[in-house]
């Protein structure tokens, strides 16, 4: 899931080396803080959130296909 959230956000932002993923797994919930430069967040998150719900879907039917609950959160580069 690391791998494929890595790619997509990549493939969205303009400073790709920016991008940070952060995973804390628990039993069967897995949590990834997706960082991105500021001036990306517009790109990732999308018009009304759509490319973030988007992604979250999609992580989610990877969830399930593993049996774990995955949420994402996505937040900017300090």
């Amino acid at each position: 899931m690391k791998e494929f959230l890595d790619y997509v956000a990549r493939a969205l932002v303009d400073n790709p080396d920016a991008v940070s993923i952060e995973v804390d797994a628990r039993d069967d919930e897995v949590e990834l803080t997706l960082s991105v430069d500021e001036a990306d967040m517009g790109r990732v998150i999308g018009r009304d959130g759509r490319i973030a719900n988007a992604i979250r879907s999609l992580l989610r039917v990877m969830g399930t296909r593993e049996g774990v609950h995955v949420e994402l959160e996505i937040v900017p580069n300090d």
